[in-house]
């Protein structure tokens, strides 16, 4: 039934793979096989009480910047409604505007230190003004001298970075150590 929904030509190619397989013992299937099926439905219940657009918002934060604007650019032109909800759930590294300064400081002192530079590198000015006005002036004017000597750096490592800084903010906030507001509206007023 899969290979008949595929497209042809990936229909192929699983079809060539398999041919190249080497025969497995069945106790080994066996084995994989009950181990996928209690994942996938420890998986289906756990996301069938999941919002399917807050599914695809992780499944795309989880993508690397490229992959991720060629999905949002292909789901507008199909759905534009869709790709604008998906598009409120997601946090991004520029989603990290909306963090108070103790939660910058905070992730500041959390972060490894080398993915700050290349993360800050790729980022908007915006983001680099706060997370530069978060730090002492000495510590400051060091980020900045690093990041100005870092001259032409890979888009594939400056997502990289930001993802890892990304990953650790939800992980302060999965602890209860920082609050991330989840959509624009719930956005703090000093």
């Amino acid at each position: 039934r899969v290979l008949s929904i595929l497209p042809e030509s990936f229909a192929m190619e699983v079809v060539m793979r398999m041919l190249r397989m080497e025969s497995v013992q069945k106790d080994v299937l066996d084995g994989v096989e009950r181990t996928l099926r209690a994942e996938f439905m420890s998986n289906l219940s756990r996301s069938s009480h999941r919002d399917a657009y807050a599914v695809m918002a992780t499944i795309f934060n989880s993508l690397d910047r490229q992959s991720e604007m060629r999905f949002i650019a292909a789901l507008e032109e199909r759905n534009r409604e869709a790709a604008e909800c998906i598009k409120s759930l997601m946090f991004t590294f520029d989603d990290l505007a909306r963090l108070t300064p103790t939660a910058i400081q905070l992730l500041l002192r959390s972060v490894e230190k080398d993915k700050l530079p290349l993360a800050l590198k790729g980022g908007s000015e915006k983001i680099r003004d706060l997370f530069l006005s978060n730090m002492t002036e000495r510590a400051a004017k060091m980020l900045k001298d690093e990041i100005d000597l870092l001259g032409p750096v890979k888009l594939r490592d400056v997502d990289e970075a930001q993802a890892a800084i990304v990953q650790q903010a939800k992980e302060l906030a999965a602890q209860g150590q920082i609050d991330i507001a989840e959509s624009k509206d719930e956005e703090l007023v000093y």
